[in-house]
């Protein structure tokens, strides 16, 4: 520079020297920074608001981006880290981001702060691998994240925390083997979601209960074809209603539902065909409830989409609107129906027409009202405990009979006695369990008492060879007399007693 200085005029000396010093200020800067600026003509295309880079073999994000920039399509470049520093001015207006076919394995996670009202993301095709506790904070107005293609395995459950305008979530095609359920579930979804797409991820086992239990249009727009999925009874019902009910999300990929045989896991068969070939599954049935007399029951338009217009036919025909309220029918805000007061004539088919611009919806409900107050739980509760009840007195009663009974006046045993109490006793036995007289219970017999005519003074005696003795079954059956002592213990002479 010095030799060069030397040819210069002294008058040009001072300005060559300052235009070098720029030129080196500007390089070193260029070389701390590791970024360009953005040059519209060789860099992007820029086309009003749009700001294109794709194919252009990027490492770094082109400094000094616009700040009018709507859209900015980074898309097929070599970029591999996404830090926070990734535009050095603040986008306001920037609402679609579209990142995809790049080397990304590094978001950082304040990596949208700059970009707060951004609706639009595009990840797909990276190599991302994890997504982090609050992953993608800042993003309150996002409504559509492409995450498909990479090589996510695990997802934090609050990973997507504060989207809360998220409408469309794509998870495909990467290594996620559980179910992302905070995700859709009541109390913990996210409020805007109407689409999750897991498929071809290395999912095994689905919540088949929660899932069922989620409004139509969640899962209209939950895909969880082409996973690994095990074969089950349950899994096989759950798709095959979601069939009958004309969901996209088994209509457009019926033929890709598949499943792995429990007792192989190498063998995989397609889903739809449990029925017929393999575990002999049953099939969808029909929509009914059943309800009592005086009761209240709500049924709801379970529609494939958001806010339809809906409209609740009875099944005489009646047609009740939003605002409708006889005190008996009443169509909710939410187009639900509720019933009060039920009738057996209300038992019927009730009918939900629901329409929107795409398309339209019909829903039936068969309600059965029992002619009853009380549920069948209910019924079966009181005829068990009355069962018992009755048992329990039975066994009461004959304790009491057999044990508790008092004799007011005890038999004696020998002695002179008139002839008309020989002849009573003749006919007569004594079971007094409190007597002092009684043999012990090992020692109780059966036997007969022996009819007899002797002589006056003779008392009935017990024989315990009774039982050969009597040939004559008249005489057993002498009408029974009441004994001097009234004991309650006396029976027919034909009925063996235990004494």
């Amino acid at each position: 520079m010095c030799l060069l200085e030397s040819y210069l005029a002294p008058g040009y000396q001072c300005g060559f020297f300052y235009l070098t010093l720029v030129l080196l200020l500007t390089v070193c800067h260029h070389h701390k920074v590791g970024v360009s600026a953005l040059n519209c003509n060789s860099d992007c295309i820029c086309a009003s608001n749009i700001v294109s880079c794709s194919k252009r073999e990027l490492v770094n994000i082109p400094n000094a981006l616009p700040e009018y920039t709507a859209v900015l399509d980074l898309s097929y470049n070599s970029l591999s880290r996404l830090r926070a520093e990734w535009t050095t001015v603040r986008l306001p207006r920037l609402h679609t981001l579209l990142l995809s076919h790049n080397g990304l394995f590094f978001t950082s996670e304040e990596a949208f702060t700059e970009v707060p009202h951004l609706r639009y993301l595009d990840l797909s095709s990276n190599k991302l691998t994890t997504l982090e506790e609050l992953h993608f904070q800042g993003l309150e107005e996002l409504e559509v994240l492409l995450l498909y293609n990479n090589r996510i395995s695990q997802i934090e459950r609050t990973a997507f925390e504060g989207l809360e305008r998220l409408q469309k979530l794509y998870l495909s095609q990467n290594l996620i083997s559980r179910f992302p359920l905070e995700l859709v579930k009541e109390g913990t979804r996210l409020p805007g979601l109407e689409l999750l797409d897991v498929s071809s991820n290395k999912i095994k086992v689905l919540p088949v209960q929660e899932l069922n239990s989620l409004p139509a249009y969640l899962r209209n727009g939950l895909y969880l074809h082409n996973n690994p999925l095990v074969c089950e009874c349950s899994l096989y019902l759950m798709v095959t209603q979601w069939l009958a009910r004309q969901l996209s999300s088994a209509v457009d990929f019926s033929s890709e539902y598949k499943c792995v045989l429990p007792t192989n896991h190498k063998v995989s068969i397609k889903l739809f065909q449990l029925q017929e070939d393999f575990m002999n599954c049953s099939t969808v049935a029909d929509s009914e409830v059943e309800a009592y007399l005086e009761g209240t029951l709500t049924f709801q338009c379970d529609t494939r989409l958001r806010n339809m217009a809906k409209v609740w036919v009875t099944p005489d025909n009646e047609t009740i609107q939003a605002g409708h309220n006889n005190h008996s029918l009443k169509m909710l805000a939410d187009g639900s129906l509720r019933l009060s007061n039920l009738r057996p004539e209300d038992s019927g088919t009730y009918t939900c027409r629901a329409s929107s611009s795409q398309f339209n919806e019909t829903i039936h409900v068969l309600l059965k009202v029992h002619n009853s107050t009380a549920s069948p739980a209910h019924e079966s509760l009181n005829t068990a405990y009355t069962t018992l009840v009755g048992c329990v007195t039975s066994v009461v009663l004959v304790l009491i009979y057999l044990y508790l009974t008092p004799c007011r006046c005890r038999c004696r045993r020998g002695g002179h006695k008139q002839q008309g109490e020989q002849e009573e006793s003749i006919h007569s036995s004594v079971l007094s369990a409190t007597s002092a007289h009684d043999v012990s219970a090992a020692e109780r017999r059966v036997a007969f008492i022996e009819p007899t005519k002797e002589a006056p003074g003779q008392n009935g005696k017990l024989k315990p060879n009774a039982v050969e003795q009597f040939e004559d079954k008249k005489l057993l059956a002498v009408p029974r007399k009441k004994s001097d002592c009234g004991s309650v213990g006396s029976v027919s002479s034909d009925t063996p007693m235990v004494v």
